[in-house]
């Protein structure tokens, strides 16, 4: 009787630990998807100025069509990305369009001028502030996730589960070249 009775503690210890330890698991998985959900809301709004800003640019720069395409490709790109790292990918390249396109820019001193051009300008570094913040605050969550993934105990169940390590929202390899150099400095 006693002997059964340890039984049954033991057992049940065990379910409650591994209730505890999926149910942690879930809360992590949660805050990352609601961290993702924080960026696709400053994504929408920059998804929103880009056409603005690319409609200004054009006036100015006809012959420079190739980096407009380009990034309104991007866009479009980042718009129709369906998963997490999808959308991670997607958004690496826009920024990416998006740096080429404000070069372009910085080659018209009348477009730097333009008061419409330099209100789209203040608003797209005040996202992609607020998008850095937003970034930081996922790849934060996404690191606790991965830390619960892979910390034992928590390992031996969570392939069970279906959770694996994600992704962090880092530049990408095209982009960590470039940050790699060091800037260049002209007079």
């Amino acid at each position: 009787m006693a002997t059964s009775t340890i039984i049954i503690i033991v057992i049940a210890v065990l379910v409650f630990w591994c209730i505890g330890i999926y149910n942690n698991l879930v809360t992590l998985r949660n805050n990352r998807e609601n961290a993702f959900a924080n960026i696709d809301v400053q994504l929408k709004m920059r998804h929103d100025i880009i056409p603005q800003l690319v409609a200004t640019v054009k006036g100015y720069a006809q012959h420079e069509a190739g980096t407009l395409d380009k990034v309104t490709v991007a866009r479009a790109n980042a718009m129709n990305a369906t998963s997490i790292n999808d959308k991670i990918t997607a958004e690496n390249e826009l920024t990416r369009a998006m740096l080429n396109l404000h070069a372009v820019a910085e080659a018209y001193p009348d477009l730097k001028a333009n008061q419409n051009f330099m209100q789209l300008q203040t608003e797209i570094s005040d996202i992609e502030n607020k998008l850095a913040a937003t970034r930081r605050y996922f790849n934060s969550t996404t690191k606790e996730l991965n830390n619960g993934v892979e910390k034992f105990p928590a390992f031996l169940l969570a392939g069970m589960f279906g959770f694996h390590k994600e992704p962090l929202f880092d530049v990408g390899e095209a982009e960590r070249v470039v940050l790699d150099k060091a800037p260049e400095i002209k007079f």
